[in-house]
């Protein structure tokens, strides 16, 4: 089984460079105010420009309306939309249709019964990431830095498309990956200095933990 790696909320062309080098599949950027990751339009035009093809470029947002999400679109060029709020599966069809491309739902976990909301999106989505659900008062969805309880998704369908994400980092990644058999993951403040900043090293650190835990597997 390949497994697909996101490195999620660069904001510099070191952490871009960085992520390619070191073999991720995917670059996510935020389009979100509120987080310390969020990019502005013409940050995310340069960093497209040095991205080019050699990496697919995620743009994440939250509850976005459709002329957020349009200048977000025009300036990073993604190969994949993921909504990161509490987009509603009519709200994901509409988004699919009105922009043309792949989008990946996100779907807050905390105990069992907020799996329920899977089948919903499932059918719609191109792929659902479960994320560790945000405290309350939190004023961000994620990038948190707090895993769920992983044994949560050892009876997951296993032809479902999802990515694991939530607390992970280059220590507890291969662990996730023993006991969620994920066929991808996203990490972020796993591989920072501090929130917004990210580590080379621990980028190259948690994907050569991620394929490791894969082939332990």
């Amino acid at each position: 089984m390949a497994l697909t790696i996101k490195i999620c909320g660069l904001t510099s062309a070191e952490a871009l460079e960085t992520t390619i080098a070191a073999g991720a599949d995917m670059a996510g950027f935020v389009f979100f105010p509120p987080s310390p990751r969020h990019l502005d339009i013409d940050a995310a035009r340069q960093l497209a420009i040095q991205a080019g093809d050699r990496i697919a470029k995620v743009a994440l947002s939250v509850d976005a309306d459709d002329a957020f999400l349009a200048a977000s679109i025009e300036a990073l060029r993604p190969d994949l939309l993921q909504l990161h709020g509490k987009e509603s599966p009519a709200r994901v069809a509409d988004v699919k249709a009105r922009f043309g491309l792949p989008v990946m739902k996100a779907i807050p976990v905390a105990e069992a019964a907020d799996l329920a909301a899977v089948p919903a999106y499932a059918g719609i989505a191109d792929r659902v990431i479960f994320d560790a659900r945000a405290p309350r008062g939190a004023t961000r969805p994620g990038g948190l830095g707090t895993p769920f309880d992983w044994h949560l998704l050892e009876n997951i369908d296993p032809a479902l498309s999802f990515m694991l994400s939530g607390g992970l980092d280059p220590d507890n990644v291969a662990e996730a990956l023993a006991i969620t058999k994920a066929p991808a993951v996203d990490v972020s403040s796993g591989v920072e200095r501090k929130p917004g900043e990210k580590d080379p090293e621990k980028i190259w650190a948690f994907v050569r933990a991620a394929h490791a835990g894969l082939s332990l597997g």
